[in-house]
């Protein structure tokens, strides 16, 4: 694997996936633990996002009148939407926030949309550009939603493929648990 690409330039490459079952135990498992680094990135993102966006669509009710609280009132209830401090995804993990796609402000669709200061601004901005502000999130989210899902199905190969080999007898138990 290229170490100067972006892992999720690495994963979404066909090359990724092909040519598993000729692949050591031990870059098997890399692979898994990149895509391991990857979904958690990726769900962090989704949850800032959904936060940002769960914002917006607040304040733009409230200057439509359907809402009539402050945001600041309402804020720990959008802050808590969905949030039950419980997670179904398999491959969560602590996130390590020294990973190369932190770095610098850079080209993705998702650094761009959470650099903006919005908020700070939020009284300042017209609701036009509140909408625009919202379409970006958007934008960015599907971008990290559908890397995310890349991401699950390369694991699901990888995971295929370790089964296989544990199953073949080509691989032992005993190795897995002493890895882990």
């Amino acid at each position: 694997m290229d170490q100067h690409r972006r892992r999720i330039d690495q994963v979404t490459d066909p090359a990724f996936n092909e040519g598993l079952e000729d692949l050591t135990l031990d870059e098997i498992r890399a692979r898994r633990h990149m895509l391991d680094d990857l979904d958690t990135e990726f769900s962090y993102y989704r949850r800032i996002l959904h936060g940002r966006m769960d914002l917006l669509d607040f304040e733009l009710r409230r200057r439509a009148g359907t809402e009539t609280r402050s945001l600041i009132e309402a804020l720990p209830e959008i802050l808590s939407d969905g949030a039950s401090g419980s997670t179904s995804n398999p491959l969560d993990r602590e996130l390590s926030l020294d990973t190369p796609e932190f770095a610098g402000a850079g080209r993705r669709e998702v650094d761009r949309a959470l650099a903006d200061d919005f908020l700070s601004r939020l009284p300042f901005l017209e609701d036009q550009d509140l909408t625009k502000i919202r379409d970006g999130l958007g934008v960015a989210e599907r971008e990290v939603s559908d890397q995310r899902r890349a991401v699950y199905n390369a694991y699901d190969l990888i995971t295929s493929e370790l089964t296989r080999r544990y199953r073949d007898g080509a691989a032992d138990i005993d190795e897995l648990l002493s890895a882990n």
